[in-house]
């Protein structure tokens, strides 16, 4: 049982270090918009609309086009 418990521990240890991974990610990912829309605002409206904010992975065309 401990062995198992062992074993749980490090993955969640994984876990841990994966989601920081993700959340950093994430806050570029963020930057990067924010970048594109502040240029954006001179050039007019653009279809900025379409992107809906959540908490899950968002891809959109201006992020893949990088």
């Amino acid at each position: 049982q401990e062995e198992a418990l062992k074993q749980h521990k490090k993955q969640a240890k994984e876990m841990d270090e994966e989601d920081k991974a993700f959340k950093q990610k994430q806050k570029e990912e963020q930057k990067k918009l924010e970048e594109l829309k502040a240029k954006a605002v001179g050039k007019g409206p653009l279809a900025t609309g379409g992107i809906k904010k959540s908490g899950k992975k968002v891809s959109c065309s201006l992020c893949l086009r990088q």
